[in-house]
């Protein structure tokens, strides 16, 4: 910003010392060309602040019309016969002013009134003289200099908007691929974090799963021995069956999550596969006073998924939105567009809720196995959807707002 402002200093100096050059020539004592040479200085300085009051869309048109009237002025006031003044040079301000400000139509527009302000000048010179063909010549070799001068300025300014364009766009597609990279190397790590942890839950789950069969049948055949008078006993016997039942489906969710995906893969519709996935969430929540928008556009193509593990994507997705709003309500948004990303065409599903988001420093740790926020649960849920996202050659992301909701996206790709 300092480097800008030394800049515009040097540029004001410079004008004022072009303008100055010219103010102590002849004529010298004339007044109206003493102003009018502090007008254009002060415009050309402060041109941004004087036509703020304008709307910006018109600010080119009154600075070039107001340069022009300023040189007609400059002109005038510098020669018994103004078409004669050696100040019409002047009218060279306006003309480049335009040639940088419009294309190339708006250029040549401008120029001609500049050109047309200038020949003006010679209506009341041949009330006293009579104009000669070199004159004429003279006059339109002037003119045909300020178009000349224009097209080249313009062509210039033209090209180097159009590097700057192109500059812009090429920093942009850089910024988006530095993006999609650190994207891509984020879903690598956590594909290979799940790879490791599920090895390792799945050896540490058949080593759990033996001691839980024997454990069960001691249990089992203690119930079937002990005496009905002994309460105690086979009350605790029951205990013991039952908490072994639950760990049983907790180790058959760790071999889930460890044992790798057969997939059915075959060309669906996605929309009914969400719609299955909210009934079924609905039927088990339904006193749940969760409103559902459903938004499918028109021209969704065909993925190429697994139905019964694709609605289970969707079925875990909804399932925690219904628990995230289930205090006070809320609104449930599910929306499925078209995409193109990565240069694979596909469906993006988003599923948003109102409830109370997720904290930053916690997004990118959901999709870790073990890893939950809620009092009940392993945290597998969203390690088992991103595996099976992954399986389908697609992608999960989520974005969140705390305290007004979050919204999980995936991307799903086309048969």
């Amino acid at each position: 910003m300092a480097d800008q402002q030394r800049k515009v200093a040097w540029m004001d100096l410079l004008w004022l010392a072009f303008l100055g050059g010219l103010a102590v020539l002849d004529p010298i004592f004339e007044i109206h060309k003493q102003l009018t040479l502090l007008g254009i200085g002060l415009l050309q300085i402060f041109e941004t602040r004087i036509l703020k009051s304008i709307k910006p869309s018109r600010r080119s048109p009154y600075s070039v019309l107001i340069k022009i009237l300023l040189a007609t002025l400059l002109v005038e006031h510098t020669a018994e016969v103004p078409i004669e003044s050696s100040y019409y040079l002047i009218y060279y301000l306006p003309v480049v002013s335009a040639a940088m400000l419009f294309g190339i139509w708006g250029t040549l527009f401008w120029t001609a009134v500049a050109s047309a302000a200038y020949c003006s000048l010679l209506i009341p010179a041949l009330k006293e003289y009579q104009l000669t063909p070199s004159g004429a010549t003279e006059l339109a070799i002037r003119n045909l200099f300020f178009f000349l001068a224009a097209v080249v300025v313009n062509r210039f300014v033209t090209e180097n908007r159009r590097q700057a364009l192109s500059y812009q766009k090429l920093a942009e597609t850089l910024a988006e691929t530095n993006r999609r990279l650190e994207q891509a190397q984020a879903d690598a790590h956590r594909a290979e974090r799940l790879a490791a942890l599920g090895q390792l839950s799945a050896g540490l789950a058949h080593e759990i799963r033996n001691p839980l069969a024997v454990i069960k049948g001691s249990a089992e055949t203690l119930s079937r021995k002990v005496s009905p008078s002994n309460e105690l006993a086979a009350e605790l016997a029951g205990y013991i069956s039952s908490e072994v039942n639950k760990l049983n489906v907790l180790v058959t969710r760790f071999l889930d999550f460890a044992r790798p995906l057969d997939l059915d893969l075959r060309p669906q519709e996605i929309t009914p596969l969400i719609d299955e996935a909210l009934k079924a969430v609905h039927d088990r929540w339904p006193e749940a006073e969760v409103e559902v928008e459903r938004a499918y556009a028109v021209d969704l193509p065909k993925v190429s998924v697994d139905a019964d593990f694709c609605e289970q994507i969707f079925t875990n997705l909804v399932q925690n939105a219904y628990e995230a709003m289930s205090e006070g309500g809320g609104k449930l948004s599910v929306r499925a567009a078209s995409a193109n990303t990565d240069g694979r065409r596909g469906a993006e599903i988003d599923i948003h809720d109102t409830g109370p988001g997720i904290p930053r420093e916690l997004e990118e740790q959901i999709f870790n196995p073990f890893f939950t926020t809620k009092k009940e649960g392993v945290g597998l849920g969203l390690s088992i959807v991103s595996k099976i996202v992954d399986e389908h050659r697609g992608w999960i992301r989520v974005s969140s707002d705390p305290g007004r909701g979050a919204c999980f996206r995936v991307f799903l790709p086309a048969e």
